[in-house]
């Protein structure tokens, strides 16, 4: 049985809300102080993902009403500092204000000049003195705050006053990731989510690190941007989803919104745009998109590669050039997907012409291109990226293919449907999902090496991992909940942790402790047995 959905928190929202109480200077009710000098304390290598290197060593620090959290650095440092005072202020009842005087507490550092950390790196050193979360650039100490918040106790994430005592471990760790690209996908063409239940869904990534969300704007099912270009796309092409519900899609305003909440989270926004395939909700919103001019009806089934764009017609490349023209204008990241997978219906030749004519397109709006691997039977421009979704079980000409690529330039996302899709059912009782590149335990999604996932490809060519969650049977927060968690923080230490830290005995231990913290978000997760998660 899928467990029921808890009333939730809205992380963002809440912040506002809290940011201003105390701002007005309203006073919390502080909890009251346990005396319990042996509470547990979190061992400073329990989070998720595995930090690089860990030294404990000291007193613990303990959070009290009178911790002050100390930010040097600027503004960016200050923001960090914010977020940080509010997600402890609602469960501590602690005033914890922010300021740049130097006194003891927790203390968050910029320092451009520090060494060995990296643009997502940070240092956080614990004592009975205080805690210095030390990083390079904003994304470094907004990732410290992360771990800093799981060596706090669960207890911590709620939005209601708690015991406490708050304590963190003494000792140093020192972290950076092993990839740059720790993405997660939403398939928001098949069921359509909400810009709330898209920034619902940008907290739970930031916590383990993430740093990409992938959006899947458009399929056969619904469009969901609005082009002004082609004003028919969203609000005919998007007034329907699998299943036949009202579908909707994301005005430019919403979409500008999406992308500055995940940026404060310091994820980038890769929008997908699929072509040639996938592209029923356009062909049913503008008939001269056809071959033959005449527009198919709305869809709302689950089938694939049953659609394509005419290759032949010039209208298509306007209707191209106009669709990047005005997605890279709403995305500040550097990419965009342009899919390219299943188009079964589109012949090679076509396929390849197609690929020729469009990723000129995406260069020329200033994005680097992006493709299912299907790509690379095409030639792939300089500097993309083909984002492998294929299976253990993948022929060896498909694989080589991928390589060949890779050993040519191209850069390789991981995202192998049998390990890390996520709309992959768990085992054959697991009421949501789908089976067709089979069940995916948490072990499974967990215990292999992106590094040495494809033969041929080389070390440096694969650029990181990435979760895709497509929604043919997902149509809530609570339903994503369920398929991502627990398997979701396995697939973020496969790209953040050192390769030498990946241990299916350890790590399952690790992931057991963080069941009482999603379950302090309001996260509805599967108890999956291959984990020993403490009694309820």
């Amino acid at each position: 049985m899928r467990p029921p959905h808890r009333s939730t928190r809205l992380l963002g929202s809440l912040l506002l809300v809290v940011a201003g109480m105390f701002a007005v200077g309203a006073a919390p009710v502080s909890a009251p102080e346990s005396e319990n000098a042996d509470a547990t304390v979190i061992p400073l290598g329990r989070v998720i993902p595995a930090p690089a290197s860990v030294r404990a060593d000291g007193s613990p620090y303990r959070l009290t009403s009178g911790t002050r959290i100390v930010v040097s650095g600027g503004p960016e440092a200050r923001r960090v500092g914010e977020y940080l005072a509010g997600i402890l202020r609602p469960s501590t009842g602690y005033r914890l204000p922010v300021t740049e005087r130097q006194e003891a507490g927790i203390r968050l550092r910029l320092a451009p000049g520090e060494t060995g950390l990296g643009q997502e790196g940070y240092r956080l050193e614990s004592g009975r003195s205080g805690v210095t979360l030390t990083a390079r650039a904003p994304a470094g100490l907004f990732h410290a705050v992360q771990t800093l918040r799981q060596l706090l106790p669960a207890a911590v994430e709620k939005d209601t006053v708690q015991p406490g005592p708050w304590l963190v471990a003494g000792g140093t760790i020192k972290d950076t990731p092993r990839y740059g690209w720790r993405g997660a996908m939403l398939d928001v063409s098949r069921h359509f989510f909400t810009v709330d239940q898209v920034k619902r869904y940008v907290d739970q990534l930031a916590l383990y690190k993430f740093n990409k969300l992938h959006l899947h704007l458009s399929d056969d099912q619904g469009w969901r941007i609005a082009i002004d270009s082609w004003p028919r796309l969203a609000p005919y092409g998007g007034s329907t989803q699998v299943g036949g519900g009202p579908g909707g899609f994301y005005t430019k305003a919403d979409y500008k919104e999406i992308v500055r909440y995940a940026s404060s989270r310091h994820l980038e926004v890769v929008p997908e745009i699929d072509m040639p395939g996938h592209t029923n909700a356009a062909l049913a919103s503008y008939a001269e998109l056809n071959c033959d001019g005449v527009a198919p009806p709305l869809y709302t089934g689950t089938e694939v590669g049953f659609s394509s764009l005419c290759v032949d017609k010039d209208v298509t490349y306007d209707f191209v050039d106009d669709v990047v023209r005005e997605v890279a204008a709403l995305t500040p990241g550097r990419y965009l997907h342009i899919g390219g997978d299943e188009a079964h219906s589109t012949s090679h030749a076509d396929y390849v012409k197609f690929m020729d004519r469009v990723q000129p397109v995406v260069e020329r709006y200033g994005k680097t291109v992006i493709g299912w691997h299907q790509l690379t039977g095409a030639t792939p421009a300089r500097g993309a990226l083909a984002q492998y979704w294929g299976l253990d079980s993948t022929g060896a000409e498909e694989k080589e293919r991928v390589a060949a690529a890779a050993r040519n330039g191209t850069g390789v996302i991981l995202s192998p449907a049998d390990r890390i899709y996520l709309d992959m059912k768990y085992d054959k009782d697991t009421p949501l999902g789908l089976d067709w590149a089979g069940y995916v335990g948490v072990r499974r999604a967990y215990d292999w090496d992106p590094g040495a996932y494809l033969a041929g490809v080389p070390a440096a060519a694969v650029r990181g991992v990435e979760a895709p969650l497509w929604t043919e049977t997902i149509t809530s927060s609570a339903d994503v909940e369920y398929m991502v968690f627990p398997r979701l923080p396995g697939v973020a230490e496969l790209g953040w942790s050192p390769a030498s830290t990946h241990g299916w005995d350890g790590y399952r231990g690790r992931l057991a402790a963080q069941g009482a913290r999603w379950e302090a978000l309001g996260i509805g997760y599967f108890r999956s047995a291959e984990v020993p998660w403490p009694a309820r």
